[in-house]
Formats: structure tokens, C-alpha cells, sequence
């Protein structure tokens, strides 16, 4: 039974999710890719598990939000996957933690790479989706020390007219995140809490946040005087390089539809 639990846990997840009331306005619809935390994890052979979901789905932007390689790790998953992302939709990254744990050394190595991939690294920068009203705003992960310089960057370019999408590394940073007028806030960190207990307890622990996590991995929804957001926190796709096996947590690629209301 324990074995069978373990291989359920570790079984890869398409979560989807659709917005149609935050004032989206486009030709058609767009449909966005969050992948998160593969911390170089194996998905078949040249990725292919995860690439023949990304061309099932045709997604019309991928966005990458953080750890996708690892500093314990080699970089050969990692390398497999970004190279053929590109050649689906237009690509856009941010750093986690475990890439500003490498020496610096490596570190430039990984960011150089990834641009040589086509992958547009987003730190402290705005991208306007085309033919909507859709801007992307990419911050670095605060163990790089640039958060706070990339924060007061992307947020001099918030519009109220345009739909501002973060995507962030941290989720416990969300509170920082609501001061600004972002519509739809993107993150991962969290691993999932690492072990669920379905319908109970949605995450165990989460770096971070600790025990019972707040923001463990799923949709959360604000409407206060704060302002109205949507915060999808993904709960990623590391599996091999946990410490700790994934209990009831699938790793998991998100997509969300953005629709006229």
C-alpha cells in the first residue's frame, strides 16, 4: 500500500485553471504554461512527458517561475527541456532560490544558457503579450538580491487598463505582491507542503512558511479593500531531488485561460 502511494504521489498532474472576469481582452483566447520547480527532475527521455503535454495544450506563452535547474543537480534535464520550449510559445523566466545557490560562477553559466535556448529571462522587466492587454512582470528571487530593485521597476510600468501578470519565485511574499495592482500573481517555492492529506490538510510543510503552510500550492482569491487578485501557487514538479518523498501531492503543469467576461 505504501508503495502504491509513493508511485501515485510521484505521477505527473495538468491542473487548469480559467479566468474570465479580470478584463481580459484579446483576439482569441490566451492560454499561459506555468512550470515551476523541476529542479532538473527526469520526465522521460528528453523530457518528453512534459513536452507532449506543452504541444497538446498549445499554450500561447510558457512561463518559467523559478528553480527549474538546481544546485545539487546536474543540468542535463533541465538543459533537455528549456531548449525545446521555445519552438511551442514564447518563453519567459525567473530565478528561484536553488539557482542563486550556485557559485556565481555557475549561476551566469545557467542564465547564458538559457537565453541561448530562446528563453527570455524577465528580471526586473515588463512584457507586453500580443494583441491583448496582457503585460507579464518577471522578479528575480530575493536570495539574488536584486527583489527589491526589480520590484520598484516593473512596478513603475502597472497600468490599470492592462492586465498585470507577476511571476514571482516566493509566494510568502504575497503580501508585499498586493500592494501593487497585479490582477493575476504566479509562483511555486512551496513544493506542495510535500505531504497532503486530501480534503484536510493541504500542505505540511513549505520553506519558508513552515508547518501548515498557508499557501501550500492551488488558487487563492482576494477581494478586499486592498484590491481584487487572483494568486495561483503551483506546486511544482520536483520529484527525484526532494529529501522527502511527495505524499497525495502530485507534481503538477498548470495552465490558465485567460477569457472575455
Amino acid at each position: 500500500m505504501i508503495l502504491l502511494i509513493l508511485i501515485y504521489s510521484h505521477l505527473l498532474k495538468v491542473v487548469d485553471y480559467q479566468f474570465d472576469d479580470v478584463g481580459f481582452k484579446g483576439n482569441k483566447n490566451l492560454n499561459i504554461a506555468l512550470i515551476t520547480d523541476l529542479h532538473a527532475c527526469y520526465y522521460g527521455d528528453n523530457q518528453k512527458w512534459l513536452v507532449d503535454i506543452l504541444k497538446q495544450k498549445q499554450p500561447d506563452v510558457i512561463l518559467l517561475g523559478g528553480d527549474i535547474y538546481d544546485d545539487k543537480r546536474p543540468f542535463d534535464n533541465a538543459d533537455s527541456l528549456l531548449s525545446q520550449l521555445p519552438a511551442i510559445a514564447p518563453t519567459y523566466y525567473v530565478d528561484g532560490n536553488h539557482e542563486n545557490w550556485l557559485p556565481q560562477q555557475q549561476y551566469n553559466q545557467v542564465i547564458k544558457a538559457i537565453t541561448e535556448h530562446g528563453v527570455s529571462v524577465i528580471h526586473g522587466k515588463s512584457i507586453a503579450i500580443p494583441n491583448t492587454n496582457v503585460i507579464v512582470h518577471g522578479i528575480s528571487d530575493p536570495d539574488g538580491g536584486h527583489f527589491d530593485k526589480d520590484l520598484t521597476a516593473i512596478t513603475a510600468n502597472l497600468n490599470k487598463d492592462n492586465i498585470n501578470i507577476l511571476l514571482s519565485h516566493r509566494p510568502e511574499r504575497i503580501d508585499t505582491y498586493r500592494e501593487y495592482d497585479f490582477d493575476v500573481i504566479l509562483s511555486g517555492h512551496a513544493h506542495g507542503g510535500q505531504w497532503r492529506v486530501p480534503f484536510i490538510i493541504n500542505g505540511v510543510f513549505a520553506p519558508n512558511q513552515g508547518f501548515l503552510p498557508k499557501y501550500a500550492g492551488g488558487l487563492y482569491e482576494f477581494d478586499d479593500e486592498r484590491g481584487k487578485s487572483k494568486f495561483i501557487v503551483s506546486r511544482g514538479l520536483a520529484r527525484e531531488s526532494t529529501r522527502v518523498p511527495r505524499i497525495f501531492n502530485r507534481p503538477e503543469l498548470v495552465f490558465i485561460t485567460l477569457t472575455q467576461s
